[in-house]
């Protein structure tokens, strides 16, 4: 394994992890997406929630079955099928130059392209297709990322969001958004 390869556990991990474990239910099915060293699936695997865990970085799929995690290499959710009750995915949400772009596997978990809204977007759309109509996403974003944007790209898809966790870590406002369908929508 190459552990620095693989996006280790982080302030914003941790917020993350505290915002998953007091949304789910024991029994639920939960997609985390890009698990990275597969932290948060863990925990919310002890919480006793179903876990599903995705990366698309071998590194990190490795690191997580290792802790004992049902981990899938994908590229966000091509090849899952849901429905899931929760959705948690800490995206690449850094506004990323092309001469910052570092150019190996722990690349996928940082570049959020030159918005840092790249990944989420593509992510905003296809979560809409697997989310059943009680179906939540906890999304870990930046005071960096734009947050006004994110939710604008949420709300066109028919949804409601709202912050339920914020941070001030060094520069920046780590907040977690819950996005869940808007019944006004549907």
């Amino acid at each position: 394994m190459s552990p620095g390869q693989v996006y280790q556990p982080r302030e914003d991990t941790y917020l993350l992890a505290r915002a998953a474990l007091a949304e789910v239910a024991a029994g639920e099915l939960v997609l985390e997406m890009g698990t990275g060293s597969g932290y948060i699936a863990r925990r919310l695997m002890e919480s006793g929630a179903r876990v599903v865990a995705t990366d698309i970085n071998p590194f990190a799929v490795k690191a997580a079955k290792s802790e004992g995690l049902e981990v899938i290499r994908t590229d966000l959710f091509h090849g899952l099928c849901g429905p899931f009750d929760l959705i948690v995915f800490n995206p690449p949400y850094l506004p990323t130059r092309p001469e910052e772009r570092i150019d190996d596997w722990l690349e996928y978990a940082l570049d959020g392209g030159p918005d840092g809204r790249k990944v989420i977007e593509i992510f905003a759309k296809q979560a809409a297709k697997v989310l059943p109509p009680a179906g939540r996403i906890l999304l870990l974003i930046s005071s960096l990322t734009g947050p006004a944007e994110v939710k604008k790209i949420f709300r066109r898809l028919g949804f409601r969001v709202e912050v339920v966790r914020k941070e001030r870590v060094c520069d920046e406002d780590l907040l977690v958004l819950r996005c869940t369908w808007d019944s006004g929508s549907q």
